[in-house]
């Protein structure tokens, strides 16, 4: 039997609404908290340089609160040439999501490409994994691309599912989960381990889960917490769990 996918919520914009009084709610660390003891595999954050969301208070009272649930994952991601790099040193999450964003980004929106950022990656991939830190790296869904970010020492990537989510109940939907399920086993025969993330929700998961083969995690935050708005922290994390679990049967 295949092995189920980990489901990471990432709390980032439990701390975009924070962050616009001053009164330190919604706590970041409550939300984390409930999505954990809603059985949540795991935490991400993406804590930007301007710290429109997640500030790196939040980095360091999370890893904390993660050293209470042995056997769920901390990641961290973010870009390793801006603030990524200090916060993995200091917290030695169990990941570390290398995303290509500029300074000022709005959202993630491309993944990284090889042989071009190889030679600058490659000290960097190499000190994470030095601090006992797995690698991931945001990449577009291009299976030729993914024996070369083995070669720069990547453990993982994390294939850039927006195409797929904008796709989603139009004609091209089917191209594009051939696209993913190339890539992901062009990872896969590369010997890394496949994470997915962006715009995945309640209605795409299950079926991506379905077509894309070896998806050891999926990292969501916008579409969970807005359904988390109308459900709960709770039932919004048992109803994600509920579509990978179909997507498994």
């Amino acid at each position: 039997m295949k092995n189920k996918t980990a489901l990471s919520v990432n709390v980032n914009k439990v701390a975009l609404v924070r962050n616009t009084r001053h009164l330190g709610i919604p706590s970041v660390t409550r939300a984390a908290t409930l999505c954990l003891q809603a059985g949540a595999h795991g935490i991400t954050v993406h804590p930007r340089p301007d710290e429109r969301h997640i500030r790196a208070q939040d980095v360091f009272d999370l890893a904390m609160l993660m050293q209470d649930w042995p056997g769920r994952e901390f990641n961290i991601e973010g870009n390793p040439f801006h603030n990524l790099m200090d916060f993995i040193r200091q917290v030695r999450p169990q990941q570390a999501t290398f995303v290509p964003d500029s300074e000022g980004q709005f959202t993630s929106d491309h993944g990284w490409s090889f042989p071009a950022d190889a030679e600058r990656l490659r000290p960097l991939i190499a000190e994470c994994r030095a601090l006992g830190v797995r690698v991931s790296l945001f990449m577009d869904p291009t299976p030729e691309q993914m024996a070369l970010a083995r070669a720069a020492g990547a453990d993982r990537v994390e294939l850039y599912t927006e195409p797929y989510a904008a796709a989603w109940g139009h004609a091209s939907q089917a191209a594009q989960l051939q696209r993913y399920a190339a890539a992901a086993q062009a990872a896969l025969d590369a010997g890394l381990g496949v994470n997915a993330g962006h715009d995945l929700n309640r209605d795409n998961l299950t079926e991506f889960l379905r077509q894309v083969p070896g998806v050891a995690e999926v990292s969501i935050g916008h579409a969970l917490m807005a359904d988390a708005l109308e459900l709960g922290y709770r039932a919004t994390v048992q109803d994600y769990l509920r579509c990978i679990n179909e997507a498994f049967q």
